[in-house]
């Protein structure tokens, strides 16, 4: 389990709610950010969809799973520009509540792609989504949820 999250007196910070790959701490440190503590948390109002990577939905009555960190502004353009420039989406900032086990409600920055063409994701995505939800303790009918968009394998 990951520690709890403090807001320290380092550089402007924001918190910032992670869903995706973004959640995983070898993919943020190949973008050049260190995840320091963070939360798990939930997103009320929203579903995730992977198609073909994480983004959200506004979906009442859903809620998705994912973390809370802070963030410099720096941190996030550089991330985001990975996101625009590497994946090939992008991503705007969007305000939200996030719910945490230890700290309760928090706002929180959220990313979300505007649109998306809808395509299957790449099975090596997936395994790293899977892997960060894994390792912070999600719970397995989340799990299963991500899992739901590996694309079927053809018989035979």
């Amino acid at each position: 389990m990951m520690d709890s999250i403090r807001f320290p007196d380092w550089p402007p910070a924001v918190a910032v709610f992670f869903y995706g790959s973004y959640m995983s701490r070898a993919v943020l440190a190949n973008i050049g950010f260190t995840l320091r503590e963070c939360d798990v948390a939930s997103l009320s109002g929203f579903d995730i969809e992977i198609r073909p990577i994480a983004n959200l939905v506004r979906a009442p009555g859903s809620s998705v799973c994912g973390i809370l960190t802070l963030a410099t502004h720096a941190d996030l353009e550089r991330i985001y520009s990975h996101a625009r420039d590497v994946l090939g989406q992008i991503y705007l900032p969007h305000a939200v509540l996030v719910e945490t086990s230890g700290t309760g409600y928090r706002p929180a920055l959220c990313y979300i792609a505007p649109s998306m063409e809808p395509r299957p994701p790449d099975g090596a995505y997936l395994d790293r989504v899977l892997a960060a939800a894994r390792e912070v303790g999600f719970p397995a009918s989340y799990l299963a949820r991500i899992e739901s968009f590996r694309a079927p394998r053809a018989p035979g």
